[in-house]
């Protein structure tokens, strides 16, 4: 039988939250959010939702489903911190880019870079997902985010920081060898008209990825993804 996915996509200034792709929920968050908060939050706004298991995505860095780096835009206290007991429901967690970069990806390989505080950055090919860091590469005497991300918008300007953009895309492209990379994050409205072998992503593939997180081989009865 299929599980029905309670989805928790938590991010700086909101959780949102969405079963079986139906209504989205969601609640604040912010600097002061704190673990301790988010189950009973959950619990509150999901009232009249059944669900069997969860899927968060998470901004920060994930390693074998346990949060290994408190995030920027949160309260502290996020690492190795346990949601299977706190949810009371089987629980799998992963980077919030990797999520909706799992519910972006339709085969080859794939490199999904989100633009937006920061640099989301997933690869994806056949059925292994490896969450990348690369928005703290060194780049133009800083690090990569603060000239892909919101402050290098607000810094150089739509104009120049469309070029960086662009620049930057197709030589990670290249790098990695991509077949296609798709672009997603809050300023990709920013950037207009991509290039050949780039695709605008949606933020709505985040509750895709997290329903897909729990596909089992149909064989084995195993994981389908490989999230490393």
């Amino acid at each position: 039988m299929k599980k029905k996915v309670l989805v928790v996509d938590i991010g700086g200034t909101h959780v949102k939250l969405m079963i079986s792709r139906s209504e989205t929920r969601k609640f604040d968050s912010g600097m002061k959010f704190a673990p301790k908060q988010l189950a009973p939050e959950i619990r509150k706004n999901t009232e009249g939702w059944n669900y069997d298991a969860v899927s968060i995505g998470f901004p920060s860095v994930v390693k074998n489903g346990l949060i290994k780096k408190d995030p920027k835009h949160l309260s502290a206290g996020w690492i190795d911190w346990n949601f299977n007991k706190s949810l009371g429901k089987p629980t799998r967690v992963i980077n919030d880019a990797a999520m909706q970069a799992l519910g972006s990806y339709r085969g080859g390989r794939m490199l999904f870079l989100g633009l937006g505080t920061g640099l989301g950055s997933t690869l994806i090919w056949e059925r292994n997902v490896l969450p990348l860091e690369l928005g703290d590469l060194p780049y133009e005497g800083g690090i990569i985010e603060d000239v892909l991300g919101k402050v290098g918008l607000d810094r150089l300007g739509k104009k120049e920081w469309t070029r960086q953009v662009l620049f930057c895309l197709k030589q990670l492209k290249l790098s990695f060898i991509a077949d296609y990379v798709v672009v997603g994050g809050g300023l990709i409205h920013e950037l207009g008209a991509l290039p050949e072998g780039f695709e605008p992503g949606d933020n709505r593939n985040s509750f895709r990825g997290g329903e897909r997180m729990w596909e089992t081989d149909p064989k084995s009865r195993r994981p389908k993804w490989n999230v490393m």
